[in-house]
């Protein structure tokens, strides 16, 4: 067979994916796990509310960006060759058939599913006369006294309607007097719950019913409008830009220019109309044209708007059998189990741990600690998205309290976390800390934390470093790695990022960590193009790399260099991938593979085999041009060889799993790779097992009584 001839031009469009048609292709993933009959029925609800989530903001961030481009005139193509303008084109053509999907995965399977378990949706169509009555009675009593309802004509225009907002649309006609039609809308509102049950007239034996907010207020329409006629109505939801466009070098101060940016966002251009099918005509272009719509940006929908209210179904209780039960609720870390001071365990040794599988609690003890214990000095952390109630922020606080000295950096410009970001800024800034607040014209996405502690034998230097935010709340649901380490190399060069992101200090080179913007991409190049020099020389050579996203055309460059020159490539990538795998004579040699499961895969690690001599990474940075060249980001290695085994097995079973792993074909088609009742061969579901791994290991340190063991794995297997 002829040799494929080797490509060189790494400039040729067809070599890479559309950024925002892979995301598309990301979504439809998730889409793929809400129509997954071995999925139970419940989850598939979740997983459908989540695809709608998803869109959400894939509208408010990315749409917009591409609709400013266009409004801006920017022309200059994309590393897939398309302009801003076919790119908006190609994107809202992939939606409107991504939207239709999404209510045939609703309609034709969750719905009659929901149905044959004992649950309905009704719009009052099929109640009797009492569930009427009741219906009637919660819109009288609890409804009513919310709402707004607001005419337009002459004297009051076309009100601003909220982003996301659910409202009524409604033409009406005067029952005396003048023939003109008038228009009103009403919005739903938020503060009263969506899911509306109505009981049971005979004991649990008929299906638990449920009607939404929205068809509630529809029925009472009239109640709103006493002296008209409703002609038509339906409801309606406009999505709008919400990019924050924040001119950081002119800011006098940059926190209240983003709260002043914040009120904006509800308000920015209108770039989606969902309408429920059959909305009257002239209802439609009304709202329409007040909106400033085109057509493409309108969605007529074939059932109710919005679902992500389908989570808030989820969590109905008495569908307990519905549900996925299989997943183990987060583990003790064995070395941190049995109230051993927690400085004296990350002293004799690094300990990594991987979350959800294990718990997160560790890191807040670790703030915690430091808060109490008279020999810690300071503090230092970088805080990027925290939950809403944080006790790693009520640590700081504390510690400051005890009169540690505590920075902290937070960065108010983390997207749509941002005014939580500003309340906890003031919070600690009132508690004695020093704030910061980010760097002018960069986001701070690393995730570190430095305690300096006074020791009998001078000064040590614990740190905490993350793939994941410092968020409790999300680290049960994101799977990612945190390594705890007192190495002195690590603990100056923690040292030397705090300096840099409160000073001007740039140092002129790192011990153990590599940072962006200035030396990670090309630490990661060099990674890249040291495993190509061993293939080429004849020695072992490969790259695991786990991510959320590669779009970085330099990064994709050299791996498709790398692949020429015979290194095998193993990408798994949950989200945006814009590098193509098995194209011939280019990348023959690299698989892609996404993993879509209960958790959402969040952690970054790398493997580069070094001729036999393997090396492995973590990092908070994904292979963005974002992450890599606009973003303060940190990669870190794993040094201590059980620590390496943990991260082999993460990506060794994940490469391995039979069950929740999308891989791409040679067309950039991502294909599910799920074994069938009546496959033969092992099922691997790599997030059960590694959920399994952590009880284990807690099992085997009580019974052991001593640090559980990792058995070392073979990186060439």
């Amino acid at each position: 067979m002829a040799k494929e001839k080797m490509i060189t031009d790494f400039d040729k469009p067809e070599l890479y994916i559309n950024r925002e048609l892979s995301w598309i292709q990301f979504n439809e993933r998730v889409l793929s796990e809400a129509e997954d009959e071995t999925n139970p029925l419940f989850e598939r609800l979740k997983f459908l509310a989540i695809s709608a989530s998803n869109l959400d903001e894939f509208f408010m961030v990315r749409v917009a960006s591409l609709k400013d481009m266009v409004n801006a005139g920017y022309k200059k193509p994309d590393i897939a060759g398309m302009t801003p303008t076919e790119q908006i084109e190609a994107v809202l053509l992939k939606v409107h058939s991504f939207v239709d999907k999404q209510y045939e995965v609703l309609n034709k399977h969750l719905i009659p599913e929901l149905l044959e378990n004992r649950m309905a949706f009704t719009d009052g169509s099929d109640l009797s006369e009492s569930d009427l009555r009741y219906v009637d009675r919660y819109f009288d009593e609890f409804v009513y006294p919310v709402l707004t309802p607001m005419a337009v004509d002459s004297s009051r225009p076309f009100p601003l309607i909220r982003n996301k907002s659910l409202n009524i649309g409604a033409l009406l006609k005067k029952k005396e007097g003048r023939d003109d039609v008038d228009f009103a809308t009403v919005q739903v509102p938020d503060v009263l719950p969506r899911v509306f049950e109505i009981p049971c007239e005979d004991n649990g034996i008929c299906p638990r019913k449920v009607m939404l907010l929205e068809q509630i207020i529809k029925r009472n329409m009239s109640k709103l409008f006493l002296n008209y006629d409703i002609l038509t109505s339906a409801a309606y939801r406009v999505g709008r830009n919400a990019d924050l466009s924040i001119d950081e070098d002119e800011a006098e101060d940059l926190l209240k220019e983003i709260e002043k940016q914040i009120k904006k966002r509800q308000w920015g251009e209108a770039i989606r109309l969902e309408v429920p099918k059959g909305t009257d005509k002239k209802l439609l272009k009304f709202i329409a044209d007040e909106l400033k719509v085109d057509d493409n940006e309108i969605y007529t929908i074939d059932g109710p708007l919005d679902l992500t209210f389908l989570m808030k179904m989820y969590k109905l209780e008495g569908f307990d059998e519905l549900k996925e039960h299989s997943y183990l609720p987060p583990q003790p870390v064995p070395e941190f189990e049995g109230g051993e001071n927690i400085f004296d365990v990350i002293m004799r040794g690094d300990v990594l741990m991987h979350h959800p599988y294990q718990t997160f609690e560790n890191v807040v003890r670790f703030v915690e600690s430091a808060a109490q214990d008279p020999d810690v000095l300071a503090i230092k952390q970088t805080l990027y998205r925290v939950s809403g109630n944080s006790p790693i922020i009520a640590a700081l606080a504390k510690a400051a309290d005890n009169g540690k000295q505590v920075t902290v950096l937070v960065e108010l410009k983390a997207r749509f976390d941002e005014e939580n970001n500003i309340v906890w800024a003031r919070m600690l800034e009132k508690a004695g800390c020093h704030v910061i607040y980010g760097l002018v014209g960069l986001k701070t996405h690393c995730k570190i934390t430095l305690v300096v502690r006074r020791q009998e034998d001078g000064i040590m230097r614990y740190v905490h470093l993350g793939t994941g935010n410092y968020n409790d709340s999300t680290a049960k649901q994101y799977t990612d790695v945190g390594l705890f380490t007192c190495s002195p190399s690590i603990g100056e060069d923690a040292t030397a990022v705090f300096n840099m992101l409160s000073g001007y200090s740039e140092p002129l080179g790192w011990n153990k960590l590599s940072v962006a913007p200035l030396w990670l991409k090309d630490r990661i190049i060099d990674l890249i193009r040291r495993e190509a020099d061993h293939a080429r020389a004849g020695e072992s050579a490969r790259i695991i790399a786990k991510m959320n996203a590669i779009c970085h055309k330099d990064v994709i460059a050299e791996l498709y260099k790398a692949s020429q020159a015979g290194v095998r490539i193993d990408l798994i990538v949950r989200g945006i991938c814009c590098l193509r795998a098995g194209v011939p004579g280019v990348s023959d040699n690299i698989t892609v593979r996404s993993i879509v499961g209960n958790f959402l895969e969040h952690s970054r690690i790398f493997y580069f085999e070094n001729g036999g001599s393997p090396e492995y990474y973590a990092s908070s940075a994904d292979w963005m041009p974002r992450n890599l060249e606009r973003r303060v980001e940190i990669l870190f290695p794993v040094e201590d060889e059980k620590l390496r085994s943990k991260i082999w097995n993460i990506l060794d079973l994940e490469l391995r799993d039979t069950e929740k792993a999308h891989v791409m074909n040679g067309k950039g088609i991502y294909v599910k790779k799920a074994l069938k009742d009546t496959d033969e061969g092992e099922r691997i579901n790599s997030q059960k097992i590694f959920g399994q791994e952590a009880l284990k290991a807690v099992k085997k340190k009580d019974t052991a009584g001593s640090r559980v063991f990792i058995p070392e794995m073979n990186p060439n297997a």
